[in-house]
């Protein structure tokens, strides 16, 4: 039985609320997730339950079922494969990816994305640094930390963000802390927390604020 772009997008969105939560995601939250009202969100988790997606009782929430779990993950990898395929390939900017593939993740041929994760030699991270998981679904060990949890001294270079605004992105291509940009960190202040680099031999200050936002190799 397939399903629907829509009953995809609602797997993908409970998998996602639910890590925050480490439990049942509420209806009200699902609702807002999807921006729309909490009455269509029953009515389509009464549609996941029958096709047995998800576990749903009235008031105690939705959790995914082990069917359902795997469609998300499986929407998740393949949105992430496109993410890296598009940047790579055709250009894009990491701004511009994500509503491309959010169209494609919905693709249905296996054949096709694990060719197209050969064509990419297997990427472990999206361009935002989002895991990737594998076709057995599992998602690789955490070998990344936050720019601000970093070692002082340590080598590292730049895997991806959390924040996706332009005015953010902007300020990472000029200050030269493109993805991929090697650099080391040489001191981090206690008063503010804000971080020292060394970046082609120059050195760098950043925010605290701008480092958070910042994945890397750990």
């Amino acid at each position: 039985m397939e399903n629907s772009f829509t009953e995809e997008n609602y797997l993908k969105a409970i998998y996602k609320l639910s890590r925050r939560t480490n439990g049942g995601v509420s209806t009200n939250a699902l609702a807002e997730r999807m921006d729309t009202k909490a009455s269509s969100v029953t009515d389509m988790l009464k549609r996941l339950s029958s096709k047995k997606l998800v576990d749903y009782q009235k008031y105690q929430g939705v959790t995914l079922t082990d069917k359902g779990l795997k469609v998300a993950v499986d929407i998740i990898r393949k949105h992430r494969l496109w993410e890296v395929f598009l940047v790579e390939h055709l250009g894009f900017g990491e701004h511009e990816v994500h509503d491309v593939a959010e169209q494609m993740e919905h693709v249905s041929s296996p054949l096709l994305v694990e060719r197209l994760d050969k064509f990419l030699n297997h990427p472990k991270y999206d361009p935002h640094g989002g895991p990737i998981p594998d076709a057995d679904g599992k998602f690789p060990a955490p070998t990344r930390v936050k720019l601000d949890e970093l070692p002082v001294g340590k080598q590292s270079k730049v895997l991806g963000v959390t924040e996706h605004s332009d005015s953010f992105l902007a300020y990472l291509k000029k200050v030269g802390l493109d993805l991929g940009q090697q650099f080391t960190l040489i001191d981090r202040h206690d008063f503010d927390r804000s971080v020292d680099l060394l970046l082609n031999g120059e050195p760098l200050h950043v925010s605290h604020e701008v480092a958070r936002h910042i994945f890397v190799s750990n």
